[in-house]
């Protein structure tokens, strides 16, 4: 595999820290800007309206630049977005420093994509964005527990630092390693990009994303308070926590895209979002009991991105169908939908623990979970009628 592929690497690692570190910091922001849970839960929210907005919006404004040039903009946006977090004032400009950052991630992960498949033989595509991505599946694996115990040890603010330096060693590794001759896609038109928005097709797997990470974020935003009040963990012990899950996300990760190019991107998802729905509910009666917790965290990690791998294939199996000229647009799309989702998720989250108790994200988690199964079924149905 080239080289230049491994700065891809370090930069969804270093995208990945800062997006999911905030979960297991959401109690100590809170109390040290002085702000509700479901506040500090927000953050969460409003880093993912950013790559919502910036996948489909920047990858379409951007298309006829040159790539790297592209890469290395949006290295230096995440840098100076996760710099400003670290000297962020206020709660406001802790918001405004992580819809910045999520702005970049959005848009890296659209078209870090598009690089990687340059990069290597047509047979080798998708290994070459498996590696991209598992920058970000080491990061929920190293990069959150670090940054936790950082944010717990030495503030919140000096996660945000070395997320900074982290990006910082990303951007000079791109601009030394990724090739200037990157093969230009032609961009898509602005009707062909429409109708990515429109197909139903594909509007059905954006759905099955965003419920599929909703059911999950509903609960996760707030693992740390559950793992605090419910399961009566010391703050000391969540980063050790959050490392067993997600060195179990690794390994659902990797089992996730095994199954989906065995099985089929349906048949995969059907099995993830069934196990999904049974685990999230088993939370609800397992997060008063410390080892029953960490053995039902241990389960819902191996499932809970297991299906990222099944979601993006499919994606572009259908718009290589219905939507040919614009897949980087429906791949993009579909990074949109995981952090709709993500941020419908944690909102949702939120508003459980303001109006009812900590432990109902669990089952509600997994009501939507089983509505993910329920549209991923359909969407197979209509794979089988149209052959």
């Amino acid at each position: 595999m080239p080289i230049a592929l491994f700065a891809l690497t370090l930069s969804a690692f270093a995208i990945g820290t800062t997006e999911f570190v905030i979960v297991g910091l959401v109690p100590t922001i809170a109390s040290d800007l002085g702000v509700t849970l479901p506040s500090a839960g927000l953050l969460v929210s409003l880093y993912a309206v950013g790559v919502a907005i910036g996948a489909p919006v920047l990858t379409a404004l951007t298309g006829k630049w040159n790539r790297k040039h592209v890469l290395l903009s949006l290295m230096a946006l995440f840098v100076a977005g996760n710099i400003l977090a670290w000297q962020a004032p206020s709660y406001e400009s802790l918001i405004l420093a992580r819809i910045l950052t999520g702005l970049a991630h959005g848009v890296f992960f659209s078209i870090g994509s598009t690089i990687a498949t340059s990069l290597v033989a047509k047979e080798k595509e998708a290994s070459a964005i498996a590696i991209m991505f598992t920058g970000l599946t080491v990061a929920l694996v190293t990069g959150v527990p670090l940054g936790t115990w950082i944010g717990q040890s030495y503030g919140w603010r000096a996660t945000f630092l070395v997320v900074s330096a982290l990006g910082t060693i990303a951007l000079i590794g791109s601009a030394l390693l990724v090739p200037n001759n990157l093969k230009q896609s032609k961009p898509a038109t602005l009707s062909e990009q429409m109708k990515v928005l429109v197909q139903p097709r594909l509007v059905l797997v954006y759905l099955m994303t965003i419920l599929g990470y909703g059911g999950t974020f509903t609960a996760f935003t707030y693992l740390a308070p559950i793992l605090q009040q419910e399961s009566g963990f010391a703050p000391s012990a969540i980063s050790l926590i959050m490392l067993v899950y997600g060195a179990s996300v690794a390994v659902g990760n990797i089992y996730g895209g095994k199954l989906a190019d065995k099985k089929g991107p349906i048949r995969a998802l059907t099995i993830i979002f069934s196990a999904l729905a049974i685990i999230l509910f088993a939370l609800t009666f397992t997060m008063g009991h410390k080892i029953a917790a960490v053995i039902t965290i241990l389960v819902w990690g191996a499932f809970a991105f297991g299906n990222v791998p099944g979601l993006q294939v499919y994606v572009v199996q259908l718009a290589e169908k219905f939507t040919p000229n614009a897949v980087d647009v429906a791949s993009g799309l579909n990074i949109a939908a995981f952090n709709i989702g993500i941020a419908l998720g944690s909102i949702v989250g939120g508003a459980i623990v303001d109006g009812m108790e900590l432990s109902d994200t669990a089952w509600i988690g997994a009501a939507i979970s089983v509505s993910a199964l329920v549209v991923t079924r359909y969407s197979g149905y209509l794979d089988k009628r149209s052959h």
